[in-house]
C-alpha cells in the first residue's frame, strides 16, 4: 500500500489548554470554558464566543440526534485521539493513515479582542502545545502554526518560531483581515517566511459568515439552517480568498509560494479557474499579472477533496494530477468516522498512479 496522507484534520484542545501554557500575565484572561448562565460557554478576550453547542465543535463519533439534541458537553465530543498523540496514532493506524496534517479547532475561531499582545499570546501558547503534540507523534503529525494575521510583525516571528520547531505551514484566514485581502503586499513578510522555508499557507475554512462570506451574512440571518451554512459558508469563503491572492499579484511577488485550499472541496477549482482567466482577457489591464490565472491554480494552488466528492477525476484533468489532496476533517460535526474508507472508494476507479497522487504522492511532494 502507497503513503496516504489526511490533508485535513484537527485537534480538540483540551479546555484548560490556555490556563495551562499561557504566559502568566494573561492568564487571567485565557481561553477556557466554564458555565454561564447555565449553558457551557466559550470565553474567548473575555467574550462569550459560543454557548450550550460546544460538542459540536467535534463529535463525530457522536449520533447526530444526540449532538444536536442538546445535553452533551465540550468533553463529550472529544475522542482522546483528538487531544491525545498517542491515541491519534492508534486511529491513524486502524485507518491505514500514515500522516495528518493538523490545524486546530477553537484556536480556528477568530479573536474577539483588540489587545493585540494577547492574541498573540493566545497563538503562542497554542503552537507550543502543538509542538509537544507533534514532537509526541513523531512526524505522523504535521501541525499548522497559529498566527496573529492582524499583527503582521508578531505573526511572522511567531512563525518563524513554528518553523524550527517542525512545523510545516501556516493556517491562513481565508477572509479579510482588518480591511485587507490576503494577496495584499501588507501579508508579504508572512508569506516570504513561507516561500523561503518552502511550507505552504493553508486557506482553511471558519464556519462564519463574517470577512470574505459576508455577502452571504443575509441569507444566514433568515436561518436557512446547518446544511445551507456549512455548504455554502466554505466556497464563499475559499473563492474570494483565491481570487485575491491569484489577482492581487501574490504569486509573482513570490513565484514558489505553496498555498493550499482546506475544507472547500476540490471541485471548485475548475470553474474559478475558467471564470478568471475569462475575465482577465478583458480587464488585463486593469489587473496586471505575469501569467493566466489559470496558470496559478497549476504552479502555486492545491486543493483538498471531500471524501466523497464526485470531481476528483474531473480536477485531475483540468486544474492537475499534482494539485489535488483529500482530508478528513476529524472530528467535526460534519465528518466522518469512515473517512478514509469513503476517499478509497472514491478514487477506487482512478488509474493506480493517479489513486496514489491522491491518497498521498502529492501530499509527499507539497510537504516533502
Amino acid at each position: 500500500m502507497g503513503l496516504v496522507v489526511d490533508c485535513d484534520s484537527h485537534v480538540k484542545e483540551p479546555a484548560d489548554l490556555w490556563l495551562r501554557y499561557l504566559d502568566p500575565k494573561y492568564r487571567d484572561r485565557a481561553i477556557r470554558i466554564e458555565e454561564r448562565d447555565g449553558a457551557e460557554s466559550l470565553i474567548i478576550g473575555e467574550q462569550v464566543v459560543l454557548s450550550g453547542v460546544l460538542a459540536g465543535l467535534g463529535g463525530a463519533h457522536v449520533p447526530r440526534e444526540q449532538l444536536f439534541g442538546g445535553g452533551l458537553r465540550y468533553a463529550d465530543g472529544c475522542l482522546p485521539s483528538s487531544y491525545e498523540p498517542a491515541a491519534r496514532l492508534a486511529m491513524l493506524d486502524d485507518w491505514g493513515v500514515d500522516r495528518c496534517v493538523l490545524f486546530p479547532t477553537i484556536g480556528i475561531l477568530p479573536f474577539p479582542t483588540e489587545d493585540m499582545d494577547l492574541a498573540n499570546a493566545y497563538c503562542r501558547a497554542y503552537n507550543t502545545w502543538q509542538a509537544e503534540f507533534h514532537q509526541a507523534a513523531g512526524r505522523r503529525a504535521i501541525p499548522m502554526a497559529l498566527v496573529n494575521w492582524r499583527d503582521v510583525d508578531a505573526a511572522a516571528a511567531e512563525l518563524e518560531r513554528c518553523l524550527k520547531l517542525g512545523f510545516g505551514g501556516v493556517f491562513v484566514p481565508p477572509e479579510t483581515v482588518d480591511g485587507a485581502r490576503p494577496g495584499q503586499a501588507r501579508f508579504d513578510p508572512i508569506w516570504r517566511l513561507c516561500a523561503e522555508a518552502g511550507v505552504p499557507g493553508c486557506l482553511h475554512v471558519i464556519v462564519r459568515f463574517g470577512g470574505s462570506a459576508r455577502p452571504f451574512a443575509a441569507w444566514q440571518e433568515t436561518a436557512p439552517g446547518p446544511v445551507f451554512g456549512f455548504a455554502m459558508g466554505a466556497t464563499a469563503q475559499l473563492i474570494p480568498a483565491v481570487a485575491s491572492m491569484v489577482l492581487d499579484g501574490l504569486f509573482d511577488r513570490f513565484p514558489t509560494l505553496k498555498a493550499v485550499c482546506v475544507e472547500a472541496g476540490c471541485g471548485f477549482a475548475a470553474y474559478l479557474m475558467d471564470r478568471l482567466d475569462g475575465k482577465h482577457q478583458f480587464f488585463a489591464g486593469a489587473t496586471p499579472l505575469e501569467m493566466k490565472p489559470s496558470d496559478y491554480f497549476r504552479r502555486n494552488l492545491w486543493f483538498v477533496a471531500e471524501p466523497e466528492e464526485r470531481t476528483i477525476g474531473a480536477m485531475l484533468d483540468l486544474v492537475g494530477e499534482d494539485r489535488i489532496l483529500w482530508g478528513s476533517d476529524f472530528p467535526h460535526v460534519d465528518s466522518r468516522m469512515d473517512a478514509a474508507e469513503l476517499i478509497r472508494g472514491s478514487v477506487a476507479d482512478l488509474p493506480p498512479p493517479r489513486r496514489a497522487r491522491v491518497l498521498g504522492e502529492n501530499a509527499r511532494a507539497l510537504w516533502g
